[in-house]
């Protein structure tokens, strides 16, 4: 999800903004789902995304955007 609305931003314990994750994955300086696989994930953002009837060609490149990010670079289970 880009960052580039501060209210899409998540949230540190002291209420400032976090640049890296959104309001839906992390809030409170915490992730809201913590156990969630990246495979989950890609799951969720699809569902999330059609939900919305975002075009394929953005989903596509929001799941192929997943690995790379910070939170995930380190798990295992890549699709």
């Amino acid at each position: 999800m880009p960052l580039d609305n501060p209210e899409l931003m998540g949230t540190e314990k002291d209420g400032s903004k976090n640049h890296e994750y959104c309001k839906y994955c992390y809030q409170n300086g915490a992730f809201v789902n913590p156990d969630i696989s990246l495979k989950d994930m890609t799951s969720l953002v699809i569902e999330q995304m059609e939900k919305r009837k975002i075009d394929s060609k953005f989903i596509d490149m929001a799941v192929s955007i997943l690995p790379n990010l910070k939170r995930w670079r380190t798990q295992k289970d890549f699709l």
